[in-house]
């Protein structure tokens, strides 16, 4: 079982006050990070725990949606 070290790197209130947290976890014993997303809704929690090339695709898409949107 490893152990996680995790440093929050920003938190803020989505639509519908879903609650956003976006931490950094290291694992202990090894150089493999991710970058993980936790969303509160209620009392429900949902975690998604990302890698390097996915969050190069998510950047991706995020940033080609934003550009549709501006125009």
């Amino acid at each position: 079982m490893s152990i996680e070290t995790i440093t929050d790197i920003a938190d803020f209130i989505a639509p519908y006050g879903k609650e956003i947290k976006l931490q950094r976890v290291e694992l202990e014993n090894s150089d493999f990070e991710l970058f993980r997303i936790r969303i509160k809704e209620g009392k429900r929690f949902t975690m998604l725990d990302l890698d390097e090339a996915s969050v190069n695709i998510l950047m991706n898409q995020m940033t080609a949606w934003r550009n549709e949107v501006d125009g």
